[in-house]
């Protein structure tokens, strides 16, 4: 799988996802398998530039290269100016989100919402990609609305403009994240492009990425939402792939040492108010269907320090492993 001049290594990649895909996710996810990842989503509005907020999503010191920076916005001569900025900051790749379904960012007509008005679809591709002297990539959706699936002229468009890579959610906005993902288009846009193609949505095992990759024939899969608390995943799904064996669940020890790892990499990054505020909802994923994960993480919630935090974690896996816990599921939890 090539982005341009770049060769990832290998056809498994993190989607941009607004307030997960940080540095220290992302770092992890790699670490596991990951050939590539794109950051959270970056403003091209420059008066928000200089925020605590952009900086610290702007932030790729000691990341894996090639560095992929996602921009969002609806002008296009706004997000032509972030892009430039952005590989002047040492993006190595920019992405353009037409993706996003949520309301505050579609309300801005950026993200999903600009599938509406294609010839705005197409000045901004073609502004960004004449500004950055680097690949540019688009992550999009089927389209806006049901019934008015309009992938098929964006990846023209986005063909003619020079995108070097286009990754596809196989849901429209007005799917939001509901129902199934549906494939049969991302096929038919592989079946005509000779871009490299990027299959997302729904895929969470080895077995459902191995079926996506058959099914589309796409390049490469975007693997988001599956992997929260589980970036293991892509050591499972590229196992999978190389030999066609399933690999056996991680082992409670295993998991405790990669959170551990994963909060002291959020609150370095974030500080400690907002690290240990952050830190909630990774500890919440990583602690889904282990046995009492629901009542630690109702205890969880409450405590107000990195080092409390930290301490309530160790305490529970402390438990899990005395009573020899592998990855054991309950109801409550599930």
């Amino acid at each position: 799988m090539h982005i341009g001049p770049y060769q990832l290594a290998n056809n498994l990649i993190v989607a941009p996802m607004a307030g997960v895909t940080d540095k220290p996710f992302r770092q992890l996810c790699k670490r596991f398998g990951a050939g590539h990842a794109v950051s959270e989503m970056i403003t091209s509005d420059q008066s928000l530039r200089l925020t605590k907020k952009t900086q610290r999503r702007a932030d790729f010191e000691g990341e894996l290269a090639p560095i992929s920076v996602q921009i969002a916005g609806s002008d296009p001569a706004q997000l032509a100016e972030a892009a430039r900025y952005q590989v002047e900051n040492g993006a190595q790749i920019v992405d353009i989100n037409m993706g996003c379904p949520a309301k505050k960012v579609c309300n801005k007509l950026a993200g999903s919402a600009l599938l509406q008005n294609e010839a705005l679809v197409g000045e901004i591709l073609e502004s960004v990609v004449k500004a950055a002297d680097v690949p540019v990539t688009l992550k999009t959706r089927l389209g806006f609305c049901n019934g008015e699936e309009n992938i098929l002229r964006v990846a023209q468009m986005a063909a003619d403009a020079g995108i070097a890579a286009l990754a596809i959610h196989g849901r429209t906005r007005e799917d939001m994240y509901n129902g199934a993902a549906r494939y049969a288009l991302i096929r038919e846009v592989k079946r005509q492009s000779k871009m490299p193609i990027i299959a997302n949505g729904d895929i969470d095992s080895p077995q459902k990425a191995a079926e996506v990759l058959r099914e589309t024939g796409a390049d490469a899969i975007m693997i988001g939402r599956a992997a929260q608390g589980r970036p293991w995943l892509f050591r499972e799904i590229g196992h999978y792939l190389a030999t066609g064996e399933t690999l056996p669940p991680p082992r409670v020890e295993e998991i405790r040492d990669v959170l551990i790892e994963h909060l002291d990499g959020l609150y370095s990054h974030y500080g400690e108010y907002s690290g240990c505020r952050i830190a909630r909802k990774h500890i919440a994923w990583y602690t889904k269907g282990l046995h009492g994960g629901n009542a630690f993480r109702q205890a969880m919630y409450k405590l107000e320090s990195t080092t409390e935090q930290q301490g309530a974690t160790q305490a529970f896996f402390d438990r899990l492993l005395q009573t020899g816990e592998r990855l054991t599921y309950d109801v409550e939890a599930t």
